[in-house]
């Protein structure tokens, strides 16, 4: 008969713990408290402390600083997921000197940092600067969409709201009248039960949506169009992403290039990227202005590398106005680099997302159609002449003609499905531009980028900053923004910025932290 050695679950043991013994020498913890303790300066947090005479004794604000850093370079986020490890976790327990704060002080000590969280940024930057992890020889702009604490479900405009809000009524009163005939004869109370339950949640859905309706007006956007609003998080957007829409922020970075140190950062509820590059460069600009000494400007022997999102005649007058060596392509600068007339060989035959076959010359492009300069008479492939819709329309600064097939000749026609990609289409449109327009700033730009040294600088970009968001989303699991509201989400965006900087000391420059 085997044997086996005996255990009792009522046995007690005494551990001996030493906190100070946890952190070992040249961690990423003993940094952590080391940078937090000498060499930042945290007086800007007792401001907010009123209880010199009288309340109970506040947690230490470097204690409640450490552990939220130190739970954000572990991927957590959640306040009572942090409090929890201050608990349970032996070394969140030396981190924090076994504080064990409750999860409401951890929360709130994040969510008021709007003032302190930029001088706590620039005092790390600060240090990589002193460390020379800065080489201020190039700067990559790129932006990271991430979903909000926000369900895009609760967007639209005034009007898709009200709509809303009156089929809920509808709905309500269908369940009620159900629930009143159903009364009177004998029905199962569990199915009544919930029949009320889901009328009665539906009720405070359409008491919200009335009261923000009642307070709120619609969100103007570039040029006065009218964009959709959110319930929930009115500052954030709906933004387009690979992986779909979604309701969220997009959390833009300035990295150098010599150790991927983020120099500016924010997060903008904005779905496109044009108007954030110069606020980019802006801030970039501040945050060396409150760590050096001199007033120069940083872009002045640093060159700036951006994505196609960022190029717009605005933002390249912008550019070389201010004198900054810009190297930020347009949406076809791939089709005018020799490199590429090959790619299509080596590209599915089916586009998967739009189920499209993709030939060479299969559709009629604007060469195939033919127009007199002097008369302005278009003419299509099919012999038909087209009508002039507009002659003013500018697309990055170049100045075209824009013209439209007639619906009875779109039709029936039998080159349709050559001419036309989509089936709803009803009509063909067209439009040339003048070559002789005037020299641009996005045709400057587009000379500078077709160079091989710009070609050259271009293909940095990738390597500079997407290794920074693959580090804040894949081993920092920052999936998403618990906070609401523009100012709150930038605080999150900013600490895991700071983080990430200091994992940057850390790995380039501890003998000198």
């Amino acid at each position: 008969m085997p044997r086996f050695k005996p255990y009792s679950y009522q046995q007690t043991k005494i551990i001996p713990l030493s906190l100070e013994q946890q952190i070992e020498e040249d961690s990423f913890e003993e940094l952590l408290i080391r940078l937090v303790d000498q060499d930042l300066d945290l007086s800007i947090f007792r401001e907010r402390y009123k209880n010199d005479a009288t309340g109970a004794p506040a947690f230490d604000p470097s204690v409640l600083l450490k552990i939220v850093l130190y739970a954000y370079s572990r991927g957590m986020i959640s306040s009572r997921e942090i409090a929890k490890a201050c608990e349970e976790n032996v070394m969140f327990m030396a981190i924090s000197a076994d504080a064990r704060p409750h999860f409401t002080t951890i929360a709130d000590f994040v969510t008021r940092m709007k003032e302190e969280i930029t001088v706590l940024f620039q005092q790390v930057l600060m240090l990589c600067d002193d460390l020379d992890l800065i080489g201020k020889h190039m700067f990559a702009i790129d932006g990271c969409k991430l979903p909000s604490n926000a369900s895009k479900e609760w967007s639209g405009t005034k009007a898709d709201l009200e709509k809303k809000a009156q089929k809920m009524e509808v709905a309500i009163r269908t369940i009620l009248n159900k629930h009143a005939k159903l009364d009177k004869t004998d029905s199962d109370e569990k199915v009544e039960k919930r029949r009320q339950h889901r009328a009665e949640k539906m009720q405070r859905k359409v008491h919200r949506v009335k009261d923000w309706l009642d307070k709120n007006q619609d969100k103007p956007g570039k040029g006065g169009r009218i964009i959709q609003s959110n319930i929930t998080d009115n500052e954030s957007a709906k933004m387009p992403t690979s992986h779909g829409v979604i309701q969220g922020y997009n959390g833009v970075a300035t990295v150098d290039s010599k150790h991927q140190v983020i120099v500016s950062a924010e997060a903008f509820g904005n779905s496109q990227e044009h108007d954030l590059l110069l606020p980019m460069i802006e801030k970039t600009r501040e945050n060396f202005r409150a760590i050096e000494k001199e007033e120069a400007d940083v872009f002045g022997n640093a060159k700036l590398v951006a994505d196609t999102g960022y190029n717009t005649e605005e933002n390249m007058k912008a550019i070389f106005e201010q004198g900054i060596e810009a190297y930020i392509p347009d949406n076809n600068f791939r089709k005018r680099d020799p490199r590429f007339q090959t790619a299509v060989r080596h590209r599915d035959g089916i586009n998967p997302r739009k189920k499209v076959v993709i030939q060479k010359g299969f559709w009629f492009e604007p060469t195939d159609f033919q127009r007199d300069p002097k008369t302005g008479i278009c003419i299509c492939p099919n012999g038909k002449q087209m009508l002039r819709q507009s002659e003013s329309v500018r697309i990055r600064g170049c100045k075209g003609v824009n013209y439209r097939g007639r619906v009875r000749d779109c039709r029936a026609c039998m080159l349709r499905p050559k001419c036309i990609r989509k089936p709803t289409t009803p009509v063909r449109q067209v439009c040339f531009f003048e070559k002789d327009s005037k020299d641009t700033f996005t045709r400057k730009m587009m000379q500078r980028i077709d160079t091989a040294r710009g070609r050259l600088l271009y293909s940095m970009r990738m390597g500079i900053v997407e290794p920074v968001f693959a580090n804040l989303r894949a081993n920092k699991k920052l999936d998403r923004f618990t906070l609401r509201g523009k100012a709150k989400v930038n605080i999150q965006w900013l600490l895991y910025s700071i983080v990430h900087n200091i994992g940057k000391i850390h790995r380039y420059g501890f003998a000198g932290a």
